[in-house]
């Protein structure tokens, strides 16, 4: 049996559950954020032994043989308590629960939850791009205005978040990639404030989105340049009418892509690349767990196949293991 760990309303999963049913493969779908709804039992030893029951349905450890970790959602309470002791001791209860069931699978995962945690960190990134030949702008973190003038003094730049992209509440907002055009005096103190990421701009032609499974590449050209407010980043501006077309990489970049997953303990990656106007390729970053959904839908790549194809072969594995 193959586990999907995500929540109820990622559609990314369901494309990957079409896949399953049309190979009549069996799979359960966890959707965490119901787990104060299931009934969880995890004994000490064996790894395995361990079951959630939930509307009707249960999973064993002793099942599973392949599992793909997407977008688990944080569970959910029926009766959320008042106490603010009680809430945050439910919710570290839970996260310990869901920890200590991960690790439990370290060895079945499509990407484990350690191996994404890991790849995240994207100064980490830069230099093992570096270290393996793609073309990396220079970039550096930092939160002092002295040291972001020293890079807008060189030529443009841009500025993204380190980590964190979504400010969450009631009004909920993306922080996206940002020129730095001109930065003054009054800026020091919210510089000050968090870390961030400051990168030499490369003038594009169009940007890339390359979604590599296993030994599979699926390279999109994104023609971000054909809209002003896509210009800097393609994701803003939501506009469907962004033209994405299938390409294909130079075998190097290809081997670069595999080289750079291997270095991070990754069977999955979706990495973003930009083809500069004299048409060199550079290496931006590489999203560990990322969206691939809409690629799927607007280039007709099969890539819910592919994880599917990825997914067998680790259940394979374990048959003969």
């Amino acid at each position: 049996m193959i586990l999907l760990v995500t929540n109820c309303r990622d559609i990314t999963t369901d494309f990957v559950v079409a896949e399953l049913q049309r190979r009549s493969i069996p799979f359960y779908r966890l959707n965490t954020e119901m787990l104060p709804q299931a009934s969880c039992v995890m004994n000490g030893f064996p790894k395995t032994a361990w079951s959630i029951s939930l509307e009707g349905n249960t999973v064993c450890g002793e099942e599973i043989r392949a599992a793909y970790f997407r977008r688990p959602g944080t569970p959910e309470f029926i009766t959320t308590p008042e106490n603010l002791g009680e809430k945050a001791y439910m919710e570290a209860e839970w996260a310990s629960f869901l920890k200590s069931l991960y690790m439990r699978m370290n060895d079945v995962w499509l990407n484990s939850p350690t191996a994404i945690f890991l790849a995240e960190d994207k100064p980490c990134q830069l230099t093992l791009a570096h270290q393996i030949g793609f073309n990396v702008p220079f970039a550096q973190v930092t939160n002092d205005v002295d040291a972001v003038r020293r890079v807008t003094a060189v030529g443009p730049a841009v500025g993204k978040p380190l980590r964190q992209a979504l400010l969450a509440g009631d009004r909920e907002r993306v922080i996206f990639t940002t020129r730095l055009d001109c930065i003054l005096e009054e800026d020091r103190q919210a510089i000050s404030m968090a870390p961030f990421i400051v990168q030499t701009e490369i003038l594009k032609k169009y940007d890339i989105r390359v979604t590599v499974v296993g030994k599979r590449v699926f390279a999109t050209a994104i023609w971000s340049q054909e809209h002003q407010e896509t210009e800097v980043d393609w994701r803003q501006g939501s506009r469907i009418d962004l033209k994405h077309e299938r390409i294909k990489l130079p075998f190097l970049i290809e081997q670069q892509c595999f080289e750079l997953l291997q270095a991070l303990g990754l069977r999955y990656g979706a990495i973003d690349l930009i083809c500069d106007r004299e048409d060199k390729l550079w290496f931006l970053e590489i999203n560990p767990n990322g969206q691939w959904a809409w690629i799927e839908n607007l280039t007709g790549f099969p890539i819910s196949s592919a994880i599917a194809d990825e997914l067998e072969s680790i259940t394979r594995a374990e048959n003969v293991a």
